[in-house]
């Protein structure tokens, strides 16, 4: 049996407590987390129904909406029944990068499932649920971005560091990182070879630092953690600063775009790779200030 908040149940001694906490539902964070819900479901329903989402871009999109109302719902559940205190993890910092994650995996979605399904003019049935779709993953993806507005961390506070600038930020270039890692085609040249090396070793340790957070293991790091990143950022910084002038010079060096060129031509896979590559270099030049802000001028208590 189910009892309130604080409520023993069965009355024995020693037995184990269960309590239901309704914020977790009424909440603005709760709403958005249902909206999320309910939004994820009904667009891979309506996806699903048209029996059109094949290939590795529909095949993302189903596993993106589908991962995310699932992860979401179980959130609820735990939250609800207030279960996710014996979990051997920091729930917050879970809760933060997890948010993040969705809210950039449902905003990709959003973009590819359109652009490689839905065809002009629009006018059969199958492609009224295809625009229905769209519409309510974009709705999915606004439900998950203020899920992270409203729970991410007020400025000074550093409790839970997922939840701030510096660690929303880490989860951004983990995922530019995979998007990265999907265009990739190239040939063994040094230059592009390094570029290669660049991302996966960024990408190898923001991972280790977006676990070790939500393991709760930064503590055992006998050294100043906050400096460390700093440092990490700034040697992020310099090696995408490479990657960034080294990967559109020896990708396109001497080689005309091919016409025609459709969705897997590599002119638009590498042209993919350069942007995204600046992408996360912006996004490594504002972590280095939010971190360099966070441990060097801190506001006195």
């Amino acid at each position: 049996m189910l009892g309130w908040r604080g409520q023993p149940l069965g009355g024995g001694v020693g037995r184990t407590m269960a309590t239901v906490n309704l914020r977790a539902l009424t909440s603005w964070v709760g709403i958005a987390r249902l909206l999320a819900v309910v939004l994820s479901c009904l667009t891979f329903s309506l996806v699903a129904s048209t029996g059109h989402f094949g290939g590795p871009y529909g095949t993302w999109c189903m596993f993106t909406w589908c991962f995310c109302f699932a992860v979401t719902l179980l959130v609820l559940l735990l939250e609800l029944l207030e279960l996710y205190p014996l979990l051997p993890l920091s729930w917050d910092d879970f809760t933060s990068a997890f948010s993040m994650l969705a809210a950039l995996m449902v905003f990709t979605s959003s973009l590819v499932f359109p652009i490689t399904f839905i065809r002009s003019p629009c006018s059969s049935s199958q492609c009224a649920r295809q625009a229905v779709a769209t519409t309510s993953s974009c709705f999915c993806f606004l439900a998950y971005a203020l899920e992270v507005s409203l729970t991410r961390a007020k400025p000074g506070d550093i409790s839970s560091f997922l939840s701030t600038v510096p660690g929303l930020l880490k989860v951004f270039e983990a995922y530019v990182a995979c998007l990265i890692f999907s265009l990739l085609e190239y040939e063994k040249e040094s230059g592009l070879m390094w570029c290669v090396a660049v991302y996966s070793i960024c990408f190898i340790f923001t991972l280790l630092i977006i676990i070790f957070t939500i393991g709760r293991c930064l503590t055992y790091i006998p050294c100043s953690l906050e400096k460390v990143l700093v440092g990490y950022n700034f040697l992020a910084l310099l090696m995408y600063l490479t990657a960034m002038v080294l990967w559109p010079l020896y990708s396109f060096r001497g080689r005309s775009r091919p016409d025609p060129c459709g969705t897997d031509c590599w002119w638009n896979k590498d042209l993919g790779v350069t942007f995204l590559t600046i992408l996360n270099l912006i996004a490594y030049l504002v972590d280095l200030v939010y971190s360099t802000r966070m441990v060097f001028f801190r506001a006195p208590p």
